[in-house]
């Protein structure tokens, strides 16, 4: 098919456009790499601004590994998330699956409900008392629990197991199979995408868990990765001289950041197939 010539300049339009948008995105991702990677000797030359380093140094990265506390914050962070992204599914899928059928008794209400908590929510002091009177401080489900569903995600749930045809649970219903059993072997391996797509969410929430973990844990080697990285960072402070041999606090936090973000950025090329497919189908519908 020949294009024509309106046609050849609005790709190129659209092509400029997505490129500077692609740029955007990927030049802070860049520039905290390549302060990570500099010595602060070049740091100090450029002005703080290092957009390709002429050398590579890793001396943040084994500073922040070889402190005692980072093996240990690491695996607290990577049983959190596991242990909470699948509870979250679990959970989320069980909620969800009962609000998309519109014969459950209360169903509008049960609705409100979960839309209300959208809006409003209990407040920290009233939801410290309740997870102290559980009997959680302390402990690494303080940091799973107090969020083991997100409201938005159970939408968007509902809504993908509502597209599904009636037919296919009719016809389970009178081969004589019940609503759970319905949910595991029909409707879970139909839900892959969007159950890939909430449980992306639900991963990156507890891997960047910071929040709760200051707030009810107190024990130290139950402290998640981001705490232990933020007490790094507050506690480093370099020497004014000899700056080829110095590990400078900015550096340090560039470093931080991307040991805190590689894993989600490995995980989630992927996930991106069925994360674009499960936000379609599962989009929240007027």
């Amino acid at each position: 098919m020949v294009r024509s010539k309106n046609d050849r300049i609005a790709n190129a339009v659209v092509f400029v456009i997505l490129f500077g948008c692609g740029l955007v995105a990927v030049f802070p991702l860049l520039y905290v790499l390549s302060v990570s990677l500099t010595p602060f000797s070049e740091v100090l030359k450029n002005g703080g601004f290092i957009l390709v380093p002429r050398s590579i140094t890793f001396d943040a990265y084994r500073k922040l590994l070889m402190e005692s506390n980072i093996p240990s914050a690491f695996g607290v962070t990577v049983l959190v998330t596991v242990i909470g992204t699948i509870l979250n599914i679990v959970i989320t899928a069980l909620m969800a699956y009962p609000l998309s059928r519109k014969q459950l008794p209360g169903r509008n209400l049960f609705l409100m409900m979960v839309v209300f908590t959208l809006l409003f929510s209990g407040g920290i002091i009233p939801t410290y008392l309740v997870v102290k009177s559980l009997g959680l401080l302390d402990s690494i489900w303080a940091m799973i629990l107090p969020n083991l569903v997100w409201s938005f995600n159970v939408l968007i749930m509902k809504s993908f197991y509502e597209s599904l045809p009636e037919e296919l649970f009719e016809s389970a219903r009178i081969d004589g199979a019940k609503e759970f059993r319905i949910l595991l072997q029909i409707v879970a391996p139909l839900s892959v995408p969007v159950t890939l797509t909430v449980g992306l969410f639900y991963m990156v929430g507890h891997w960047n868990e910071f929040f709760q973990a200051i707030m009810y844990v107190t024990d130290r080697t139950l402290f998640p990765l981001q705490v232990v990285v933020r007490e790094i960072l507050i506690q480093t402070q370099s020497p004014l001289e000899n700056v080829d041999n110095m590990t400078p606090s900015e550096t340090l936090q560039m470093a931080s950041v991307i040991m805190a973000s590689l894993p989600i950025i490995i995980v989630y090329p992927f996930l991106q197939k069925h994360f674009t497919k499960g936000m379609l189908l599962g989009s929240v519908k007027g």
